[in-house]
């Protein structure tokens, strides 16, 4: 039976983007579901996505992912946005329809589906996030468009933050060293990391961990980090009997929601989180 993406190819666009996994994890999909369409990467340089845009419907693409730097620079371009892509203002997936874009952002929704596959509540619970950059910001309205009873974003400086706090009075800042980010961590019911302390390619790495020492012990802890697979952050809390969890499944998660809208279908969530892990854990444990 032909496809809407049959004899189509899907990429995507980044700068850098040498170092996405995308390719590897599209690809899986594609192959499981026996669609012939390619998943490519393509350099698209910092501040030029306006310029490639028009020319995307003559590379035969019906649609792309969208890595930094581009993820908000594509929010004025498309013809229609996604409530999520409106709501965190940045664009990570994009089809393209008789020529039109239509912009999406599967990143808050993939996150949640990671959590509940992890067996972590979030409903009704009190969060504590680190960090309040791109990742943090789906993450946070996300939890608390979806039933959190607060989220405390933790950052070096919260004053950067005050536009993501204004959108849900649940929503609280405070920098790492206040009193009211110990206060929030003895009462959390989950804590996420959202900064990249950790990430392999990152020198910088938490200094100490005395934040878990301040955590319920029934608390689990998130790192959206997924390289490596287990970062110190997860081996420190796994020390401290918490379930610790990475967030490789977030990525595969906005990913089969991606493929979702590319291909105007529903998928098999665990059908294809098969297929990808057989492909991509290879690839990540080369990089551990």
């Amino acid at each position: 039976m032909n496809h809407v993406l049959d004899g189509k190819k899907l990429a995507v666009i980044g700068d850098p983007i040498e170092h996405s996994l995308s390719p590897v994890i599209q690809q899986a999909m594609l192959d499981e579901l026996g669609i012939a369409c390619t998943y490519e990467r393509i350099l698209v340089g910092a501040g030029s996505v306006a310029a490639w845009l028009p020319i995307a419907p003559d590379l035969n693409l019906a649609g792309f992912n969208a890595t930094m730097p581009h993820k908000t620079d594509l929010v004025p371009l498309m013809d229609s946005l996604s409530d999520d892509a409106r709501m965190y203002r940045s664009v990570n997936t994009v089809v393209i329809r008789e020529g039109r874009f239509h912009g999406h952002n599967t990143d808050g929704e993939g996150f949640l589906r990671s959590l509940l596959d992890a067996g972590m509540e979030y409903r009704d619970r009190r969060v504590v996030v680190y960090g309040a950059g791109g990742a943090a910001r789906s993450v946070v309205l996300k939890l608390t468009a979806s039933g959190a009873q607060s989220v405390t974003v933790c950052c070096r400086t919260p004053g950067k933050a005050e536009e993501l706090a204004s959108h849900s009075p649940r929503i609280r800042l405070c920098s790492f060293t206040e009193k009211a980010c110990e206060a929030a961590l003895a009462e959390a019911g989950l804590f996420i990391n959202c900064t990249p302390l950790g990430m392999q390619g990152v020198s910088a790495q938490f200094e100490d961990f005395y934040f878990l020492d301040m955590l319920p012990p029934s608390a689990p802890v998130y790192d959206l980090i997924y390289r490596p697979l287990k970062t110190r952050l997860l081996e420190e809390a796994e020390k401290r009997g918490h379930v610790a969890v990475n967030g490789l499944g977030m990525l595969i998660h906005q990913a089969i929601l991606a493929l979702e809208q590319f291909s105007s279908r529903p998928l098999d969530a665990g059908l294809m989180k098969k297929a990808v892990m057989k492909r991509l854990l290879p690839v990540l444990k080369q990089g551990d």
